[in-house]
């Protein structure tokens, strides 16, 4: 039989798993697109699938940590790791509801493939450098919490 550390574990290593690995993919497309319309291009597509496996990951990254961290104090690793979360969903809601709606439209008009105005790349890249530090910081603290447990 399986116990809910073994469970929450699973599920939270598998947010870790979706997620990042998403993340990871759209992040090496957006460097490669900064200067390139065919990485632009790709990155119109690309995002289509990669959006939703963020928000998977977070998704369960939420529901395995409420199960791991259960009996444990809202202090130190599970704050940290929730105040993480809180980042990346704030972080997501720009790239989902301002960044993709604009590369949606772009597709629409024909300019998928035209660099993004560099403003709007700016913005982008300082959202990534927060993603890949929230990401990899999460994953960073549950190694942390797991080999001091």
């Amino acid at each position: 039989m399986l116990n809910l550390d073994f469970i929450g574990l699973f599920i939270l290593l598998a947010g870790f798993i979706i997620g990042l690995g998403a993340v990871t993919v759209i992040d090496i497309h957006g460097f490669l697109g900064r200067k390139s319309n065919y990485w632009m291009e790709a990155i119109t597509r690309t995002h289509k699938v990669t959006k939703p496996l963020i928000w998977t990951g977070i998704f369960f990254l939420i529901i395995g940590g409420f199960i791991l961290y259960r009996n444990e104090s809202f202090s130190g690793i599970p704050f940290y790791q929730a105040l993480i979360a809180v980042i990346l969903i704030l972080n997501g809601l720009f790239l989902s509801f301002y960044v993709s709606p604009f590369l949606l439209d772009r597709e629409l008009e024909g300019k998928q493939a035209e660099l993004l105005p560099m403003s709007l790349q700016n913005k982008i890249i300082v959202s990534l450098i927060i993603s890949d530090i929230g990401w990899w910081g999460g994953l960073f603290l549950l190694v942390l919490y797991i080999t001091n447990r």
